[in-house]
């Protein structure tokens, strides 16, 4: 019986580490996307990647219009030369989120010729992928990574992985600005970059 007893507490001392360790890990985790999202590399590069995000009808919604925003600012700085629009069709009766994007830059005098897109993709790594293939057809190199701040470790870290030269260029007017918006985030982007840690997806 007493060894019993010895070997039940040494087995509840183990779960507690493993909890622990996996709450430290998962806590770290949060904090490096976090401050992540804070770092902007807006050194010049051939084109910034648009992630794609909800669209409205013809309309990008909040949170998509302020990462065409950034990335029409990137344009008009000079700091890219192209925009590559990326998402596809969220609803069948709605256009593709790139081609939103993209009719919302024309609009804010972005030239056409300077606009790429790709509309079939539905997820991040999607969007990058896609835009790499069409990024090749023009023999664009170097990318600025356009989303917002909470998304940006996942998103550049699967971009590198994919062999791209990539860098973080967070909206600096996201619509994530409440306490509880932020949260309800970081808690997504958390899961989902451990999900493509193991998984690669």
């Amino acid at each position: 019986m007493p060894n019993y007893r010895i070997l039940q507490k040494c087995l509840v001392l183990v779960m507690l580490a493993l909890i622990s360790a996996l709450l430290l890990a998962i806590a770290s985790t949060a904090s490096s996307i976090y401050l992540y999202g804070s770092i902007s590399n807006n050194i010049k590069a051939d084109a910034a990647i648009v992630l794609g995000a909800a669209a409205w009808g013809e309309e990008p919604s909040p949170v998509f219009r302020e990462r065409i925003n950034h990335a029409i600012n990137l344009y008009k700085n000079g700091v890219v030369k192209t925009i590559i629009f990326t998402g596809g069709v969220g609803d069948s009766n709605e256009p593709a989120e790139a081609i939103v994007g993209r009719n919302y830059a024309i609009a804010q005098q972005v030239k056409a010729a300077d606009i790429l897109t790709e509309t079939q993709s539905r997820t991040t790594h999607q969007n990058l992928k896609n835009a790499l293939e069409v990024s090749s057809a023009h023999q664009l190199t170097k990318f600025l990574i356009v989303s917002d701040p909470l998304h940006m470790k996942r998103a550049v870290l699967m971009a590198q992985g994919l062999g791209m030269d990539a860098h973080s260029s967070p909206t600096p007017t996201t619509r994530y600005r409440s306490f509880r918006s932020q949260i309800e985030f970081l808690i997504r982007e958390t899961y989902f970059y451990f999900v493509y840690l193991v998984f690669k997806i």
